[in-house]
Order: structure tokens, then C-alpha cells, then sequence
């Protein structure tokens, strides 16, 4: 990191965010001091991003895996550079870590039998989760319907599943113009959307008291079971989930033939019921406990300490596969690193007796390649400092190139996804300050509520936004080398890094140090 003393110097970078030319005094009468954000911003330059990041992204850090040597040295690195910066942790001491407890999963194999006729591993069902041996004989199985719990349709209303198993199939119900009754849209949603319909409909089954859920997606079926058929065989799986707090909730993926055994009426009736089929279950948990860390450093605000600001980026990355280190340079080595930079001009402002109003929490979390799992982990199980104290969550997730399906617009351009979803203030504030400081095109091409990429729920923002914080996601748009070996620090594009971490700071210095707190107008729909 650069010496400090350089922070009222100003950089003439043909696509920097400029010093503001309003004056930096007040009338004679008071000699009041005006604080121009911008010679914070100068200390934020080309030269230590790229220096920084390529050692972050260097071989030596293995990928960054979750959990693996490349993410327990990408942590301490991190931790080095606030301590070198002078900046705190907020779990006191020399602590920088927040324990992120997962379990890495070898395949669990079940036992299944339905009114005395048994039915296979891997033709008939997987285990998708186990946190602990099982046994179950239950008296009861609670059929849901699809397994959706919205504010505007739920197959769990008036139905009491505490303690039992929980029976869903696949979809979402439809109106008769073909609308999603979820959303009123024909668009997929969350419920219908793949991976993330098992995620939501789990949270939905955990949230309403099952013990476990039982899914029939012969689609999504046909397609998993091969793969946790070989990764048995193999005897890895390498999949990492939270630990769970709720060790006796379990997970199963049925095929078609399995759900009909069980509920006969399955694929014709849409009504919850209790359903007589008697069901035999075991599962013997086959995981693996391992630790991994958030890295959390922080700025204590002057005026108001108790309302957060956050900053996040994910640390991890993908490691090493075949030999291959992959680096993810921009994935989100671009990220990390801006963090820190904007972390050191923060820095700056307090020295220099401007520290911000509010508290600013610089969060590195880990784990987003494998399931937003460290952003998660912090929100639901883990928050340091309270969710209803924090303010905006504005989240880096590659900002280090270009995206090549831009055929138009100017090359200094960011995606914006999610500043005008929960907030008016913040997408506003977002606006006026890139106009005053930075001039970055802001394309909010993603932040389409019919995007079928979904980015909005897909980093780490999203895990704050579901419990309507305010959030902006930050991102560059996917390339060539997205999730390859070749994302390396050579072919980040550093004067647009810089320009694009400048207004990522100029934003959080305004929701920071603003007189009234941000207002929240909308409503997150969960």
C-alpha cells in the first residue's frame, strides 16, 4: 500500500474520477472546512490495484478454493493488508476472521422402501443433504403441492408440517394466461428456476418446521442422479454446504416413479393432504466438518457507529482442477482488491479528521462459488453487527474487464443490478454522485426483473437484499475466460478497475456520511 501522505495529491488519469471543482472552504464568516471526497479517492490508483492483484491472483494462492491452502493464504493476506493499513476488526484483538463452519459431502446413500416395495440409489433417488444419520419410519408424510411459500400463493397455508416430512413436486402454478401465480409473469421464477427451486423450496419446507422434503423433479433427476452416481463410485463429492442448525433436516431427490409410490395422485392434484403411503428411511451422513473464514475490518463511524455501511467481495475462487490453477483474476480478484483500496482512502479520511458518519464494515466472504455460502452465513446464522442497522450492502463481483457482447456504448461503462429495487435513495444517490465524480456509463441491462442470467440473485448482495437491505451489485458482465484458467491479472483492464473502484467509494462516502439514513420504499419478495 501506498504511504498515506500522498492522500491530497490528484491523479489526471484519462478515465480517473476526477477531483470536484466546488470550492473547499465556506463563506469567511465560519472558515468552515467543505470535505472534498475526492483527495480520498486520488489515493486510489492503478498502480497498487494491479500490484496487489497479482499477487492475489497469483499461482502461489492455488485458486482460492473454499477451504483449501490457496483461501487459508488469500485470509491472511487480507488481514496483513488492514493491519498494515491501520484498520480495525470488529471482533476485537487481532481477530479478522469470521469461522464460517460447512461440511464437505461425500454422496449419502438412503434406503427407501414404500409400503414394503424398495427402490434404488441412483434409479430411483439421491441424497442431495444429510447432516446426520438417519432413521425415520414416520406415521405421516404431508404432501405440499409445488413446496412454494409466497406472500401471494402458498401450498403450506393453514397446513401444520412441524415435525413431519414434507412431499413437493416441481413448478409453480400457472393462471389461466399462463402467467406464474407468483410473480404474473410467464417468465421463470425462483420456483421454477433449476438449482435455485431447490433452495427456495428447501428454505420454504426448513421455515415452516419439516424435518425433511422429499422433491420430485424427474427433469432436474435425470440430470443429477449420474453425476452423484459417479462421484459415489469415485468416493468424493467435494460439495460444500453450511453446517446446518438444523442437523435433523434431510433432503431427497425422487424420480417420478418413487413420488407416484408414495402419493399416487401426485402429478394430477395440486392440494396439500397427509398421504397414507408408510415410508422406511435411512441415510448414513457421510460428511466431512471443515472451517473456512469471512474476513471482516471496519471504520468506526464518528457520528453515527451504530448504523453499518457494508462493502462486500468474495474471496474464493474455483482452485485447482486438472493441474490448472484457476486464478479468477477478475473473478473476484477484482473485487478483493478494490475493497481494499476503498478501505485505505476511508483510512485516509480518518486520519485526516474526516472519518465517516456512519460505521463502514469491509466484508470478504467466502464460499461464493460454492453457494453464496460465507454472505449466508453472516446474514442468517452470524450477523456481527445487526441487519436492521445496516444500511446498504454494495457488493464487487467482477469489475476488472469488459464484456464482450457490449457492441455499444463506451468502454468505461459498469453494470448496475439492484440499486432501485429496495430503495429510491440509494439508486439516486447512486446516480448523482457517478455524474458529479466519475461519468461511468451505468447500464442496468441486468437489472431487467426479466434477465434470464438472474444476476441478481447470484452473488453475494442477494443474501442482504432477501432481508430488504438496500444493495447495488457491481459487475463487469462474464468474458471468455469467466470460470477458466485463463482469468489471469494480465488481462485486467486497470484504469477501468480504478475508475470503477472510485465510484464504489464516492457511493458508500454519501449513504455514510448523508444526514438521514437511507429509506427503504420497497419490499424484498422472498
Amino acid at each position: 500500500m501506498k504511504k498515506l501522505s500522498l492522500v491530497f495529491c490528484t491523479i489526471g488519469l484519462i478515465l480517473s474520477c476526477g477531483t470536484s471543482s466546488k470550492g473547499k472552504t465556506t463563506s469567511a464568516q465560519n472558515e468552515t472546512k467543505v470535505v472534498d471526497p475526492a483527495d480520498y479517492a486520488s489515493t486510489i490508483t492503478t498502480e497498487e490495484l494491479k500490484e496487489m492483484l497479482y499477487t492475489y491472483a497469483s499461482d502461489e494462492f492455488e485458486g482460492r478454493e473454499t477451504g483449501e491452502k490457496g483461501q487459508k493464504l488469500a485470509v491472511e493476506y487480507l488481514k496483513e493488508q488492514y493491519k498494515a493499513m491501520g484498520v480495525d476488526t470488529p471482533l476485537g484483538d487481532d481477530d479478522y476472521f469470521q469461522e464460517v463452519p460447512l461440511e464437505k459431502q461425500s454422496v449419502s446413500e438412503a434406503k427407501i422402501s414404500v409400503n414394503g416395495k424398495s427402490f434404488k440409489s441412483f434409479e430411483d433417488h439421491i441424497v442431495l443433504r444429510a447432516s446426520e444419520n438417519i432413521s425415520v419410519s414416520p406415521e405421516e408424510i404431508v404432501f405440499v403441492g409445488y413446496g412454494i411459500d409466497a406472500d401471494n400463493y402458498s401450498d403450506y397455508k393453514n397446513i401444520d408440517v412441524k415435525g413431519k416430512i414434507v412431499l413437493a413436486k416441481s413448478g409453480e402454478p400457472k393462471d389461466a394466461n399462463g402467467n406464474y401465480l407468483t410473480s404474473g409473469s410467464d417468465e421463470d421464477t425462483k420456483w421454477t428456476n433449476g438449482r435455485q427451486s431447490l433452495s427456495s423450496k428447501r428454505d420454504a419446507a426448513i421455515n415452516n418446521g419439516a424435518i425433511g422434503l422429499i422433491y420430485m423433479d424427474d427433469n432436474l433427476f435425470t440430470r443429477y442422479a449420474p453425476y452423484y452416481q459417479r462421484q459415489a463410485t469415485a468416493g468424493t463429492s467435494g460439495r460444500l454446504s453450511l453446517k446446518s442448525s438444523d442437523a435433523d433436516f434431510f433432503m431427497l431427490m425422487v424420480s417420478e416413479n418413487l413420488g407416484k409410490a408414495l402419493h399416487s395422485e401426485i402429478l394430477e392434484d395440486e392440494t396439500s393432504k397427509a398421504i397414507g403411503s408408510k415410508l422406511e428411511l435411512s441415510i448414513q451422513n457421510k460428511s466431512e466438518e471443515i472451517i473456512s473464514e469471512n474476513v471482516v475490518a471496519y471504520i468506526k463511524g464518528s457520528e453515527k457507529p451504530e448504523e453499518i455501511v457494508v462493502i462486500s467481495a468474495h474471496l474464493d475462487h474455483e482452485g485447482i482442477k486438472n493441474g490448472e490453477v484457476y486464478n479468477g483474476a477478475d473473478d473476484d480478484g477484482s473485487g478483493t482488491i478494490a475493497i481494499l483500496e476503498i478501505a485505505e482512502a476511508f483510512k485516509a479520511a480518518e486520519k485526516a479528521g474526516n472519518g465517516p458518519k456512519r460505521s463502514i464494515l469491509f466484508l470478504h466472504v467466502t464460499g461464493e462459488e460454492k453457494g453464496l455460502l460465507g454472505s449466508r452465513h453472516y446474514t442468517d446464522n452470524d450477523p456481527i453487527f445487526p441487519l436492521e442497522n445496516t444500511v446498504a450492502d454494495l457488493n464487487i463481483d467482477m469489475i476488472g474487464r469488459t464484456d464482450p457482447k457490449r457492441t455499444e456504448g463506451d468502454r468505461n461503462y459498469i453494470y448496475l443490478i439492484g440499486s432501485d429495487k429496495l430503495s429510491t435513495d440509494l439508486h439516486n444517490i447512486s446516480e448523482e454522485v457517478n455524474a458529479k465524480y466519475c461519468n461511468v456509463e451505468l447500464d442496468y441491462t441486468y437489472n431487467d426483473e426479466n434477465d434470464p442470467n438472474r444476476f441478481y440473485y447470484r452473488s453475494d448482495h442477494y443474501n442482504f437484499a432477501k432481508n430488504n437491505i438496500p444493495v447495488i451489485f457491481y459487475f463487469n458482465g462474464t468474458h471468455a475466460d469467466y470460470h477458466k484458467p485463463t482469468d489471469t491479472a494480465d488481462k485486467i483492464e486497470y484504469d477501468l478497475l480504478e475508475n470503477r473502484t472510485k465510484l464504489v467509494f464516492h457511493t458508500a462516502w454519501e449513504v455514510a456520511n448523508r444526514p438521514d439514513r437511507i429509506v427503504v420504499d420497497k419490499i424484498q419478495e422472498q
